[in-house]
């Protein structure tokens, strides 16, 4: 008889963060999906064009609640155990869509952010490849209360960085973006299957409210 108790794929939300159609991070999202996927988890890929929502304004979500495009991507990352985030560089930052989606999601109860494993990654025309961003984007992230990899992979000029089939034309590259996602996969395993300890998350030191207890597997 089957256990029912037995844990399943390990699921990943694969976000590309771009609203350009020919992304260069969109083509680096969904070849992390496919190497998250050749692992044995699941991969949900997204795209940014996917959850349209307004510039965040509190009087307009006061007036008429959270946008639909929020909500919808809140479901998404509700439904995974894990995120990764596909982002370009923009003026040494996060794009101001992403940054804008953040922060609508983060307006949701539960705060679904927290705790969330992450793995950033960006793609770039440029000799740095979008890191500068991914380090901006690391700031609001970990202020929410999720755990961001600290192995993060920017792929520099990235417009000749792709084949005809997706991988990197740079195979030594592209086994380092493997062995990246893999590892970043275990820690997600552990973190969510194999529980060790239980702790109440507070997003200020002051905040003594009735934050829900989270399970964790690191303090």
């Amino acid at each position: 008889m089957a256990d029912d108790t037995t844990p399943g794929p390990t699921r990943v939300l694969v976000f590309g963060a771009s609203l350009r159609g020919d992304s260069l991070n969109a083509r680096l999202a969904a070849l992390v999906a496919r190497l998250v996927r050749d692992t044995g988890a699941e991969a949900d890929l997204a795209r940014m064009d996917e959850f349209a929502m307004p510039v965040y304004d509190g009087d307009a979500e006061t007036a008429e609640g959270i946008p639909a495009g929020a909500l919808a991507l809140r479901d998404r990352l509700a439904g995974a155990d894990a995120l990764v985030i596909a982002s370009p560089e923009y003026n040494a930052s996060l794009p101001g869509g992403l940054k804008n989606a953040v922060d609508w999601v983060s307006r949701v109860r539960p705060q679904p952010f927290k705790d969330k494993q992450a793995l950033l990654v960006s793609a770039s025309p440029s000799m740095v490849g979008g890191n500068r961003g991914l380090w901006a984007l690391r700031i609001p992230l970990e202020h929410l209360g999720a755990r961001v990899y600290p192995d993060m992979f920017s792929l520099a000029k990235a417009h000749e960085g792709f084949t005809e089939a997706g991988d990197l034309t740079d195979s030594a590259l592209q086994q380092r973006l493997a062995e990246s996602v893999a590892a970043f996969l275990q820690l997600v395993e552990a973190d969510t299957r194999y529980v060790c300890l239980q702790r109440r998350w507070y997003e200020f030191l002051g905040d003594c409210t009735d934050a829900p207890v989270t399970q964790r597997a690191q303090d």
